[in-house]
């Protein structure tokens, strides 16, 4: 199958002298993203020769504790219902989906 289009997902840090992000952003013209700043982002990708995960986790140094809480839920949400999608192992995800409202509970994040 040939490749009818391309796009492109850019991430730019920016780091102290120590090589610590002080601020990221992020662009991906076919979402309407341009320049956007953001405090976090974790970008996972497969590596099928060796059938493991590479990764990138970065957050600002002024990403405060309570909202890198809130965005690993939300990540952990995310993921449950991509598992689902991408799987569909209705039982595994709604395990998934239970640990997250375990896990907003015992980070107090729903009220």
């Amino acid at each position: 199958m040939a490749v009818v289009h391309s796009s492109k997902i850019e991430f730019e840090v920016g780091l102290d002298e120590n090589k610590v992000p002080e601020k990221i952003k992020w662009n991906a013209q076919d979402g309407g993203v341009t320049s956007e700043e953001t405090k976090a982002f974790m970008l996972s990708v497969w590596d099928a020769k060796k059938k493991d995960t590479l990764r990138i986790d970065l957050w600002t140094k002024d990403m405060p504790v309570d909202e890198m809480k809130q965005f690993f839920h939300q990540t952990l949400v995310s993921m449950s219902q991509t598992f689902q999608r991408a799987t569909n192992d209705e039982k595994m995800a709604a395990t998934m989906i239970d640990f997250c409202d375990y896990f907003a509970e015992k980070l107090e994040l729903k009220k």
